[in-house]
């Protein structure tokens, strides 16, 4: 009765703008993300593996169960035989090696007899 047309009117569509104002934060948030935190875990990964690729005979390595030890053979691929101890080998896979701390020069068999 005392309304006005105009205020019974509707002004647009601003369901269109509001749907984008939702999305553009979360978008936002996502790419914070990427770059913060996935792209440098990537990135961290791929140095590991190269880092376990390379290892060789004569490399003292820590593994992820926190053994310390010398590289005495490259079994395979997979394997590794590492001497944490006189006279005491274990054999672990080539991806539970954490930290390789000092490339070291092979050592000659008659070498390590003496």
């Amino acid at each position: 009765m005392f309304i006005a047309p105009a205020f019974a009117q509707a002004t647009g569509t601003p369901a269109a703008t509001d749907f984008i104002g939702m999305i553009l934060p979360l978008v936002a948030i996502m790419v914070v993300f990427w770059f913060l935190l996935i792209r440098p875990q990537q990135k961290r990964q791929k140095e590991h593996q190269e880092l376990i690729g390379k290892v060789a005979r004569g490399d003292t390595i820590v593994t992820s169960g926190g053994l310390v030890g010398r590289v005495s053979k490259v079994v395979d691929e997979r394997e590794l035989l590492v001497e944490v101890g006189d006279n005491m080998k274990v054999r672990i896979v080539r991806s539970a090696v954490a930290e390789v701390r000092a490339k070291g020069e092979p050592i000659k068999d008659d070498q390590a007899k003496k």
